[in-house]
């Protein structure tokens, strides 16, 4: 199994992509069991340069390849705010930040919507990165909705449901969100990146061994 660590002490993020990335053959590692020295700031204009941030300074420090995310929800009424601001654009909790959402929605009849995630992985072995990007579209509810979930999966409705991501669940969710289908995107283009870096280390390994033999095999030699 390949070692990967996720570049977030979030558990939600973790629980939902640890079981699918064990499928392709990488044991992913919780990034709130490493004591990050430095809060990394995501000081991009995209989704991808915001996961790049965040997983490169994490592969840098731990040594491991590393994988990060970002996500937002883009409002159409809006101006597709609050984007790449989304877990920031106002101090202080997810119901805050969900409360601040809907203020800014009063009064305005096109809530369409959608979340937005993007995944980028990161390798000390390769130098350029894997990047899946995916979106979940839907609209706005009027008041919070369900208990599951995190973020403003309270008032999203994906379409094709009635019912918003808290309502619906993790079982529904981690099918169409817009993080599973990335999700699911980067696991099918690690799958071969994984692959090869194991035969790249098997061939290693097999040369050391090769290198282990000759050495003893002149060493006998002279001894002869």
């Amino acid at each position: 199994m390949l070692k990967m660590v996720l570049a977030s002490g979030n558990k939600n993020k973790y629980r939902e992509m640890r079981s699918v990335l064990q499928e392709t053959g990488i044991d992913l590692l919780f990034g709130g069991d490493f004591n990050m020295p430095v809060e990394v700031e995501e000081t991009g204009d995209t989704y991808e340069e915001n996961s790049y941030i965040k997983a490169k300074a994490w592969m840098d420090f731990t040594g491991c390849a590393a994988i990060a995310d970002d996500s937002g929800i883009e409002v159409d009424a809006l101006g597709c705010v609050p984007g790449v601001h989304s877990a920031r654009i106002v101090p202080g909790s997810d119901a805050d930040r969900t409360n601040w959402l809907l203020a800014q929605m009063a009064g305005k009849e096109d809530r369409t919507a959608r979340f937005v995630a993007c995944l980028v992985a990161v390798f000390p072995e390769i130098d350029k990165p894997i990047v899946c990007q995916k979106n979940c579209e839907g609209k706005l509810a009027f008041t919070p909705a369900g208990s599951s979930g995190f973020g403003y999966d309270p008032i999203f409705i994906p379409n094709g449901y009635d019912k918003t991501f808290s309502e619906l669940g993790d079982e529904i969710k981690q099918k169409i969100s817009h993080r599973a289908l990335a999700l699911k995107g980067i696991a099918e283009m690690l799958l071969p990146v994984v692959q090869s870096i194991a035969v790249r280390k098997d061939e290693n390994v097999l040369c050391a061994s090769d290198d282990c033999r000759r050495a003893d095999s002149e060493s006998k030699h002279w001894e002869e």
